[in-house]
């Protein structure tokens, strides 16, 4: 498995509960995921090194975790060398890798979502505002961390956000800026495994992406997530098969470029119906943490059959439990983290949660943190209420002075259930 964040320590913890898991290697990983899997000193940008490794020591299945290696072709790379990988071609990774590119695919498949402009300057796209209303909903075409798209509420603060862009603030990703019709709604995430022709749904979940409380102050990766996503009912989940999902698969095969691996859908939720706001192509993180808790099939099954294209034999259970996590991150988070805290994890774990780590490091056999994202305390419950309860306790239970975290992961729901 190649990765080092929250997510890879979710799926590192899933893959090596399986029997059909003899050895899990890990690179870099981080010390939760070394709980789990041997860790390895590997470069995931250096696709001879990866392609090597796995001949060398004889290696199954390659699960990749982040986005950039998939958008820079590493999967090809694997699946040239007769190695089975998780994770779609470096042209099927254009769905997370460029904005652009999913809305003209959008736009071809016929498939709901805001209405945009594509953009290459700062003059094309200034003037590109006179088409749209506040707020403006700007987004760096490429990947940018998660932090590229800014919701400008004044003509004033686009202007700025795109000389911002165009000017270098998110590299090479803001060189094409899409600007976009804002959606009103709420938004929930649905996830789906596809082998190119066979869909298996995988779950929804909610995140909350501000830094604040109340979901105020600048976009994060993410300060927390629960699910299911009760908003995203049923019926829901198969419109978004019918009309958001199918048609993707379905067109990318026709172009071409087949995808493999998870689709994640970031869905608005509007009066017209779902609407997709972006695809990513590799698992949400933090939702990743609160489906695999959530998970009671074996995901290595699952995840080989998707990658050698026997995806319709596979089935994904689900616990009709809530799984919550809540993200605690370094002071400055957003913006430079304070790295080198001491952390001490205490009994967080005693009452069956579980805390995943996303940017630790252990020095001298003392865990401090090493990223802006730190760690995810994640727990299940019957309800949000529940789950929210479990999860703040661990939380309490753990000692990290120069960390924080949001004190209300999951409040709409927690509102929505106190009026039941």
């Amino acid at each position: 498995m190649l990765g080092s964040g929250g997510r890879e320590h979710a799926l590192a913890w899933k893959l090596a509960q399986s029997p059909a898991c003899a050895k899990l290697y890990a690179a870099p990983g981080n010390p939760g995921i070394g709980e789990e899997a041997e860790l390895v000193s590997l470069d995931a940008g250096d696709h001879a090194a990866v392609v090597q490794f796995c001949a060398g020591n004889a290696v199954d299945l390659v699960v990749v975790g982040p986005e950039a290696p998939l958008v820079d072709g590493l999967a090809d790379s694997l699946r040239n060398a007769g190695v089975a990988v998780f994770g779609p071609s470096k042209l099927a990774a254009q769905l997370e890798g460029s904005k652009g590119f999913t809305k003209d695919l959008c736009e071809r498949a016929n498939i709901p979502t805001a209405g945009y402009v594509r953009t290459t300057s700062y003059d094309q796209a200034k003037s590109v505002l006179d088409r749209f209303e506040a707020p403006y909903v700007l987004k760096a075409d490429g990947l940018a961390a998660g932090k590229g798209v800014v919701i400008a509420e004044t003509r004033a603060e686009a202007e700025a956000a795109l000389e911002d862009m165009f000017g270098g603030a998110f590299g090479a990703a803001g060189a094409e800026v899409v600007i976009e019709e804002f959606l009103r709604g709420e938004e929930a995430s649905f996830f789906a495994l596809t082998d190119g022709s066979a869909i298996l749904p995988f779950g929804s979940a909610q995140d909350h992406k501000r830094v604040g409380e109340g979901d105020t102050g600048p976009n994060t990766g993410g300060m927390g997530a629960y699910s299911p996503a009760t908003v995203l009912t049923a019926e829901l989940q198969a419109q978004v098969i019918r009309e958001i999902i199918e048609p993707t698969v379905r067109t990318m095969a026709a172009e071409g470029m087949p995808y493999s691996g998870v689709l994640y859908a970031g869905l608005m939720l509007t009066e017209k119906g779902p609407q997709l706001i972006e695809y990513n192509c590799r698992f949400g993180d933090p939702e990743c943490q609160v489906l695999m808790t959530r998970l009671e099939s074996d995901l290595t099954e699952i995840l080989m059959a998707c990658a050698e294209g026997r995806l319709s034999e596979a089935e994904a259970q689900f616990s009709d439990d809530t799984a919550l996590t809540v993200v605690m991150a370094a002071n400055g988070y957003p913006g430079t983290p304070d790295k080198g805290g001491a952390i001490d994890l205490g009994t967080s774990e005693t009452n069956g949660a579980k805390v995943f780590h996303a940017g630790t490091v252990l020095r001298d056999g003392q865990l401090l943190a090493n990223g802006g994202r730190v760690l995810n305390v994640t727990a299940r419950g019957p309800n949000v209420t529940a789950a929210q309860a479990a999860a703040y306790d661990a939380v309490d239970a753990i000692s990290f002075p120069s960390g924080f975290c949001r004190r209300d992961i999951g409040w709409r729901e927690v509102e929505r259930e106190s009026v039941l």
